[in-house]
């Protein structure tokens, strides 16, 4: 299950994200995409850059922050490989495993 936790954007932030993106689209809610936790920080994502990395940003507590993080290089298992849509490091589940296994959130 994905985190529920919401942040909007602030301005400043919205307008350095629009610099820096090909489209210049910016979401300004943005939703946690790591799975289910209650504290510790946040990621959203806002765009994919060049080939393998992408625009994240990240909040807890009082810090907010535009983040440059590598993608994510496991795949799921088969003939497919759904690639994990988070980023190199996260922690908790990839976006391709079962969300019944609650447990492996909390890591």
């Amino acid at each position: 299950m994905r985190c529920a936790h919401w942040r909007r954007l602030p301005l400043v932030l919205a307008r350095e994200a629009r610099g820096r993106l090909a489209s210049g689209c910016v979401d300004t809610a943005i939703q946690c995409q790591l799975c289910a936790h209650e504290s510790g920080e946040h990621y959203g994502l806002l765009d994919d850059l060049e080939y393998g990395t992408a625009l994240w940003f990240r909040w807890g507590g009082a810090d907010e922050e535009l983040v440059v993080l590598q993608d994510c290089p496991v795949a799921g298992q088969g003939p497919d490989g759904e690639g994990c849509c988070l980023f190199a490091g996260h922690a908790g589940q990839h976006t391709w495993e079962d969300t019944v296994k609650e447990a492996s959130c909390t890591s």
